[in-house]
């Protein structure tokens, strides 16, 4: 009986090349978190912007008075839509008048304010701050997920 138990345990049968089925686990889907918001030097602090040099973050409709393209001239920037990555606004300076929209991840407008005139850029932006540019005010407003808006007036 000895031998029959050994000769049953050194089996010369061929090993198999097939991999013992995974087990089925439990899983748990968890969305993908949220960007951060995006920081801003001045927070949401929209009296920063008086000066025509400020970087804040928006969360709802506001009206920004800051210094225009002149000196001593007054313009304004009125947020009237912001959303997950979403902006709508409107600048008005003297008898110039310059809207702007964007919507979807990543997008964005620029308007450059000058005393003579304005104009705008709308699509692809990132956060960075924009350039100063001799006789006109910059403005970016990026859009971001969390249904901020960052937004820069930069002065020359």
């Amino acid at each position: 009986m000895l031998t029959a138990v050994a000769t049953a345990a050194c089996s010369n049968a061929p090993e198999s090349d097939e991999k013992p089925a995974p087990r089925n686990r439990p899983t748990t889907s968890r969305p993908a978190p949220e960007p951060p918001a995006p920081s801003a030097a001045d927070g949401s602090d929209v009296n920063a912007c008086a000066d025509g040099d400020c970087e804040i973050t928006v969360t709802e409709p506001v009206t920004i008075p800051f210094q225009g393209p002149t000196d001593g001239s007054r313009a304004t920037l009125s947020v009237t839509a912001v959303g997950p990555d979403e902006i709508e606004y409107e600048v008005k300076s003297g008898h110039n008048r310059s809207q702007g929209s964007a919507s979807g991840p990543g997008q964005g407008c620029l308007t450059y304010l000058r005393a003579n005139g304005s104009g705008n850029s709308c699509g692809p932006l990132d956060a960075t701050r924009p350039s100063p540019q001799p006789g006109a005010v910059v403005i970016q407003a990026t859009t971001a997920t969390n249904g901020t808006a960052l937004l820069h007036i930069v002065s020359p």
